[in-house]
């Protein structure tokens, strides 16, 4: 027996899979040829992301309120899970030793974020959703060859690995709730799935922009 929501997620996922020809940094890392600047300016940016992400899905979780009760879960597990991320993240940035104070924001690594807020302003929270759950599965992926690639030719600790770690490791629970929120917008006739992709679409975009403005770094 075929689950739709389950369906409609996998499919999308699958639907919205990024060219790995788009992503100029993470082969880099995995290799051990990106420069060690490179690894500072990703803990830095993600300095800005990771508590603006939280804001945003706050926001999200708020607005879903009674009205989508699932989506409103789903949304309050993601900001939840950015407040343990940016805990980790501090082994991380002092293992770069880089400085926040002194460091200017890339717009390419800022547009991801600053789309997710509109997202939390403008759009219908069942189909940021489907959209974040898609690019999710791309985010996770590049964590795991991050972590291990910086273990294995960078010498990082298992601390300062354990921000890529938390994404890397899948999360049935956020799956659940995920599958829980589409199925429910799906039977309410709540859920523009058309939005949903151009959502994915732009946010998946969003995210390559971040790792080509990181590969420039000097």
């Amino acid at each position: 027996m075929t689950h739709p929501a389950r369906d409609l997620v996998r499919t999308t996922t699958e639907k919205l899979a990024p060219d790995p020809r788009s992503n100029p940094l993470v082969p880099r890392i995995a290799d051990g040829t990106s420069p060690r600047s490179a690894l500072a300016a990703l803990a830095l940016e993600q300095t800005w992301v990771i508590p603006a992400d939280r804001r945003a899905f706050e926001h999200l979780a708020a607005r879903s309120g009674t009205t989508d009760p699932q989506a409103a879960a789903f949304f309050t597990a993601l900001a939840q899970g950015e407040a343990l991320a940016g805990e980790r993240l501090v082994a991380f940035a002092r293992a770069c030793d880089v400085r926040e104070e002194t460091h200017e924001p890339l717009p390419g690594c800022q547009a991801y974020p600053a789309y997710v807020a509109w997202l939390a302003l403008n759009a219908a929270p069942p189909d940021v959703v489907l959209a974040l759950t898609a690019n999710f599965s791309a985010w996770g992926g590049c964590c795991a060859t991050i972590a291990n690639a910086l273990r294995e030719h960078y010498g990082y600790t298992d601390e300062a690995c354990g921000f890529f770690d938390f994404f890397a490791e899948p999360s049935p629970d956020l799956a659940r709730l995920a599958t829980a929120a589409v199925g429910a917008a799906l039977d309410a006739g709540r859920l523009d799935e058309r939005r949903a992709h151009t959502y994915g679409r732009l946010l998946q975009t969003y995210e390559a922009m971040f790792w080509t403005a990181l590969s420039e770094t000097p």
